[in-house]
């Protein structure tokens, strides 16, 4: 796929995950994310967001998606810029999630890397403000 097909897809499933309020889990794992995957975020399983770890198996990669909707619900999530050269897609926008049990809202920042072989997600690495999302995981 090309570069453009790309960001295609990646609009496409942000726009679900932002309206769905997280509830296109099924779509990303049908549509965006291959066979194969490195998933990866910047809070390294931190205790405040265990959940928010490396996964190098799509079946466990579930546990992400579980542990995210489990601890949080989704304000927004909205990606508004994509630059993409050859298989690799950066999205930058911002997002906005409550804490489910403190009732904090941690609005942050937010950037996804991504990186494609045939039209499938294979690499994934996101950032944000980790210091926001821990002092909304604190009573």
């Amino acid at each position: 796929m090309s570069s453009e097909a790309n960001v295609q897809l990646l609009k496409e499933a942000y726009r679900r995950w932002n309206d769905s309020k997280g509830g296109s889990v099924d779509y990303w794992f049908d549509s965006v994310i291959g066979p194969q995957i490195k998933f990866d975020s910047l809070p390294q399983g931190a205790p405040a967001v265990p959940f928010a770890r490396c996964y190098d198996d799509r079946a466990q990669l579930r546990g992400y998606f579980d542990g995210l909707l489990a601890d949080w619900s989704m304000q927004y999530y909205t990606m508004n810029e994509y630059v993409a050269q050859g298989d690799a897609v950066f999205a930058r926008g911002s997002c906005a999630w409550t804490n489910k049990r403190t009732g904090k809202i941690a609005e942050t920042p937010k950037v996804d890397f991504w990186r494609f072989k045939d039209g499938k997600a294979v690499e994934f690495y996101e950032y944000f403000d980790t210091a926001l999302v821990y002092g909304a995981t604190t009573a």
